[in-house]
């Protein structure tokens, strides 16, 4: 990929793969299980990340291979590699990079899954888990042990949109060999690049923001090449490759990632104005990192490039009028996802950060995540007809 084509371009172009025979413009659907081995063929195409033939698709297959060349350069790495979820990725990559007997230090305020993940099952394999505030990761060095393999972030928390200070982390575990590992599905490559800041590896759910039509579920992961042949291995043996057809959906999504996010960046963030300027009567807070009262305004404006197509905010009276509130939306789905072209709104509370997934309401309220906190991922509708959505609702579910 030549370094003067830009973001589109690459999203577009980059990794395709075109059958000249029948002089098709897009990367076929490899829909098989397994691929003649060994290949007679000369000029037969290798998978580039194994450097073998192509044998089996839980292995590897061209459509992915087309999608992880994107990913890969669209993140500025070596190497890119997909997963059938977010989650997947996230506990394949973790699994492999630590082990019994290992340390991982990660933020506290998590999507509640991964939580979850890091509190419950990591421990399962001998892996001991710190948890530390955002503010306090500026400072991570000082809670390193001989042990620490790694330290997790997210690029924007989930749900209260945070954003640690990955370029400060980075410069202050330089040499150390701890690696630094970030999922940045809220930012997506659009936004933010992680490894230019000094991660190592990023993670994405490739659900949201990468598909961004809400007609799939998918991961990645990126970094060197080294590591991710380590992480495919991994992959291989714990099934976690999505399927040719998701792959090439979320290639097709891809393409209209910039489009999207520029759209979605421009409306959250006149969304939050709003909301904090118009409406205040009706809420405790607004949780927006372009917003100049955020936390984390300053670190924002250094480490993004755009604030993100998610905004959050804390109604008056509690959980059940911000379930009363979501139900009332007539644009917003009430639907946990987000990222893409329809607006969505979901109750935290009920969903990623339900009781069910071991969260106790103290460490709730330690995350930041209040009674009444409602996240609205914001789709690509007009600005004006959301504003309107959101106006009308609030003022008839709220009580000043």
């Amino acid at each position: 990929m030549p370094n003067k084509w830009g973001f589109s371009t690459a999203a577009v172009h980059a990794g395709q793969v075109r059958d000249a025979k029948y002089g098709s413009i897009l990367t076929p659907i490899y829909m098989e299980d397994a691929f003649i081995n060994p290949n007679p063929e000369e000029d037969k195409i290798l998978d580039p990340l194994s450097g073998e033939e192509y044998i089996y698709s839980r292995y590897g297959n061209p459509t992915l291979t087309t999608v992880e060349k994107v990913m890969a350069d669209l993140e500025g790495a070596e190497a890119g590699l997909l997963f059938s979820s977010g989650m997947s990725a996230i506990s394949t990559t973790l699994l492999t990079l630590t082990g019994p007997g290992d340390h991982l230090i990660s933020l506290r305020e998590l999507y509640g899954q991964t939580f979850s993940f890091l509190r419950k099952d990591l421990p399962k394999h001998g892996v001991s888990v710190t948890f530390l505030p955002v503010d306090e990761l500026t400072k991570v060095k000082d809670h390193l042990r001989p042990n620490t393999k790694a330290v997790y972030l997210e690029s924007i928390t989930n749900p209260t949109l945070r954003v640690p200070d990955i370029q400060t982390i980075s410069s202050s575990l330089r040499g150390t060999g701890v690696k630094i590992i970030v999922d940045a599905t809220f930012a997506s490559p659009y936004n933010q690049n992680p490894l230019s800041l000094g991660a190592d590896i990023v993670l994405h759910s490739a659900t949201k923001y990468l598909n961004g039509h809400n007609d799939l579920i998918a991961g990645a992961v990126a970094g060197d090449l080294d590591t991710i042949k380590i992480i495919r291995d991994a992959r291989t043996r714990m099934g976690a490759t999505p399927t040719p057809l998701d792959a090439f959906l979320l290639g097709r999504g891809i393409k209209t990632l910039a489009l999207r996010v520029e759209r979605q960046n421009s409306s959250a963030q006149r969304i939050a104005r709003f909301l904090e300027s118009e409406l205040s009567a009706y809420l405790n807070r607004v949780h927006y990192p372009g917003l100049e009262s955020h936390h984390d305004y300053a670190v924002a404006k250094r480490v993004l490039r755009g604030y993100g197509g998610v905004v959050s905010f804390e109604l008056k009276g509690g959980d059940a009028t911000a379930k009363k509130f979501a139900g009332s939306l007539e644009l917003a789905a009430k639907a946990p996802s987000l990222g893409g072209v329809h607006s969505l709104v979901t109750v935290p509370r009920e969903t990623s950060h339900h009781p069910r997934t071991g969260i106790t309401e103290e460490e709730l309220r330690n995350m930041g995540v209040n009674p009444g906190l409602v996240r609205l991922s914001v789709g690509i509708e007009d600005l004006e007809d959301l504003l309107f959505d959101l106006e009308k609702s609030i003022k008839a579910t709220v009580h000043s």
